[in-house]
């Protein structure tokens, strides 16, 4: 295994997205989330935490140590079983497993899934495993300025038939639904359906990584490059005609390195910490957001429509003493310092 993470880390991600739905609401008919007291866009720590698991998948093609352990349409009790089986030679009946038992699956999950050691897990839903805090947290995404979200009807050229409205069985056979078909007005075999977007928003999701949770899981330093790359290129990796054009745009990193002249103390403040969240996340503080209004007035637009109607300024100057400033660097394909 690599070495664990000895820093803590705090990030700023900028991501935007143009003509489409970052992040739907279920409760509200799938309709882009907003803040109701304010009209901002928000994007939930859940959505981000796919996107960096599907990356991850294809990055690595689902294999271990680089598995991922929440995949779509899976049972989660299943790798668990699996870990009681190698470490312990059988699963544990009815969840009754020993505290040496839960330690030993639950180790050997960490081992085996990026997920797991990086965001944590639930593992005693089946056989019981424990739980797992991860070390790498997000809080909700929130956009720049407030969102308009659009609820636009389309049209479908072809039907799905309905059991009551159109007297079809759900499970007839192919000649039965070949003669409905048959039998139909042509301009009856159309549908109509909806799509919810937004025209334009730029969101900033705020991340926090702990060098004290990262021991208790094994995330290490190869784990957050991966990381890293992940958040630069994930969305890249993620198109699909609801998300219309999403990009990431900024990735600010704050690594606390410490300032004591003293080796094993500043190793301690490198775990601890050099500077409340607050003092490096708060937009204005070290990262200014803005509008360029040399560019909204060429485009002659009342409200940004793209990523060049903001100006994103770094203060180098103004990072607290004991903590660095890095960011994305794409012609190097990883971060470099401010």
């Amino acid at each position: 295994m690599n070495n664990v993470i000895q820093n803590r880390y705090e990030f700023l991600y900028l991501f935007d997205c143009e003509n489409g739905n970052p992040n739907g609401d279920p409760d509200a008919g799938n309709s882009p989330r907003i803040d109701p007291e304010d009209m901002h866009g928000l994007v939930s720590d859940v959505a981000l935490k796919r996107r960096l698991r599907n990356y991850i998948q294809s990055r690595f093609d689902n294999t271990c140590p680089n598995a991922i352990y929440v995949e779509h349409s899976t049972n989660l009790n299943k790798p668990i079983a699996l870990a009681h089986e190698q470490m312990n030679g059988s699963v544990p009946q009815k969840g009754d497993s020993t505290k040496a038992q839960s330690l030993n699956a639950r180790k050997w999950l960490c081992e085996k899934f990026f997920d797991i050691r990086t965001f944590g897990a639930v593992l005693s839903t089946g056989a019981n495993a424990g739980q797992v805090r991860g070390p790498v947290q997000f809080a909700f995404s929130r956009s720049i300025d407030p969102i308009m979200p659009l609820d636009l009807s389309i049209t479908r050229v072809a039907k799905t038939p309905r059991e009551k409205e159109d007297k079809i069985a759900k499970d007839a056979s192919y000649a039965a639904q070949l003669e409905w078909e048959a039998n139909q007005p042509e301009d009856s075999l159309r549908d109509m359906g909806r799509k919810s977007l937004i025209c334009y928003g730029l969101y900033v999701a705020k991340g926090f990584i702990s060098a004290n949770l990262a021991k208790g899981t094994g995330f290490s330093d190869t784990d957050l490059a991966n990381l890293w790359e992940a958040l630069a290129y994930m969305y890249d990796h993620d198109r699909s005609a609801s998300k219309g054009y999403m990009s990431r745009r900024e990735l600010f990193v704050f690594k606390h390195v410490g300032t004591d002249t003293n080796e094993e103390q500043r190793m301690r403040q490198a775990k601890l910490g050099c500077a409340p969240a607050h003092a490096l996340l708060d937009l204005g503080k070290v990262i200014e957001v803005g509008i360029n209004k040399e560019t909204m007035v060429k485009d002659n637009v009342p409200v940004p429509r793209r990523f060049t109607h903001y100006k994103v300024t770094p203060h180098p100057d103004r990072v607290p003493d004991g903590v660095e400033l890095w960011t994305w660097n794409d012609s190097i394909n990883g971060l470099s310092k401010v």
